[in-house]
C-alpha cells in the first residue's frame, strides 16, 4: 500500500456525529476488479467503515470466472460477426446461471469477512443492470440483502429505471440511481414517479457542474429518496474535478445538512481529480476523508 496514506490500527470509524464517510470501492483504488481482501485492507488504512461496494470483488470471491466475465459483456464494436454475437450471448446466458445458482451461504461469508473488520457494506454498486434477465435482477437484490446492504446502485437509464423499480418494490429495497453532468432534477423525478423504492444518487460535483447550480435545494427536497451522495468537487460549467475545498461544489454545506437534519445518507467519497505530482492515490483519498471528517466536526 501506498506509503504517503495514514496507517491505521485500530478498528476503524468514519461515522462522524451521525453521518457515515464511505468509499465508492473499489473504484477509488482505480481497480473495479479489485480483490475483495485488498479493498478491505485499504479502506482500514484509511479508517473508513463503510463503503458503497461494486460487485465484481463479491463475485470474484464467489469464484466466478474472469474469462466468463469478460465473454459475456458487451463489445461496443458497432459492427460484430454472427459468430460473435453468438458466443457473447452464450457467455452472458452462462453467467447468468451461474449467479442464479450461485450458494448464499458464500456472500454472508464474505459480509462477515467485513463486518469483523469493522467496516459495513451499506450500498452496492451493479454495472449494466438493465441488461439483466428478471432471475438476474432478483439475484442482485438477494446479493445485496445478503451482504447486509440497505439499497442497490446502478447508472441512471430514466426509461429502464421503471422496469428496476418494480424489482425495488418488491423487494422493498432502495435503488440509488447515479447521475452525471447532464442529468437533471426532471430525470430523477420522473425515476420516482415510476416506483415507491426508486431513489438517487446525488453525485455533488456532476450535479453542480452539469446543472450549473448548487445540489443543496435537490438534496433538501428528496433527501428521503436520497440513498447516498457522492461527494467530490468540481467547478461550475461543466468544469474539471478539483482537490476537495478548491472548486465551486458545497461540500461542507451539504455534509453539515445531513448532519443537522440527521439524514440516513451515505457521504460517499468518489475519487475523480488527478493525482499530483509527488503524491499518490491513497494519499489523495486520505486528505478528501480528512477534509469531510473536519468539515463534520
Amino acid at each position: 500500500l501506498a506509503a504517503g496514506a495514514p496507517r491505521q490500527a485500530a478498528r476503524p470509524n468514519s461515522k462522524v456525529r451521525g453521518v457515515q464517510i464511505a468509499m465508492n470501492a473499489p473504484y477509488n483504488f482505480g481497480n473495479n476488479g479489485m480483490a475483495a481482501d485488498e479493498v478491505l485492507a485499504r479502506c482500514l488504512q484509511l479508517g473508513v467503515s463503510a463503503v458503497e461496494l461494486r460487485s465484481q470483488p463479491v463475485e470474484k470471491f464467489l469464484g466466478v470466472s474472469a474469462d466468463l466475465v469478460a465473454a459475456a459483456a458487451p463489445s461496443g464494436r458497432a459492427t460484430r460477426s454472427a459468430a460473435e454475437i453468438a458466443a457473447q450471448k452464450d457467455a452472458a446466458d452462462q453467467l447468468r446461471r451461474w449467479r442464479v445458482g450461485v450458494s448464499m451461504d458464500r456472500v454472508r461469508a464474505f459480509r462477515k469477512m467485513f463486518e469483523d473488520a469493522g467496516v459495513a457494506i451499506e450500498i452496492v454498486k451493479f454495472d449494466a443492470i438493465y441488461s439483466r434477465a428478471d432471475d438476474e435482477v432478483d439475484y442482485c437484490f438477494a446479493l445485496a440483502r445478503a451482504l447486509g446492504a440497505r439499497a442497490l446502485s446502478c447508472e441512471i437509464d430514466v426509461p429502464q429505471t421503471k422496469r428496476i423499480g418494480q424489482f425495488a418494490d418488491k423487494h422493498q429495497m432502495m435503488v440509488g440511481y447515479h447521475g452525471h453532468a447532464e442529468t437533471a432534477p426532471a430525470h430523477w423525478q420522473q425515476a420516482f414517479s415510476y416506483a415507491k423504492y426508486n431513489g438517487a444518487n446525488l453525485d455533488l460535483g456532476h450535479f453542480l457542474a452539469g446543472n450549473n447550480t448548487s445540489p443543496i435545494p435537490f438534496l433538501t427536497q428528496y433527501h428521503d429518496r436520497i440513498t447516498h451522495i457522492h461527494v467530490k468537487d468540481r467547478k461550475l460549467n461543466n468544469g474539471p474535478n478539483v482537490p476537495f475545498g478548491q472548486g465551486d461544489t458545497p461540500i461542507v454545506e451539504a455534509l453539515r445538512l445531513i448532519r443537522d437534519r440527521q439524514w440516513n445518507i451515505q457521504a460517499t467519497i468518489e475519487f475523480e481529480y488527478p493525482v499530483p505530482a509527488g503524491s499518490d492515490r491513497m494519499a489523495e483519498i486520505a486528505k478528501c476523508v480528512d477534509y469531510c471528517r473536519k468539515a463534520l466536526a
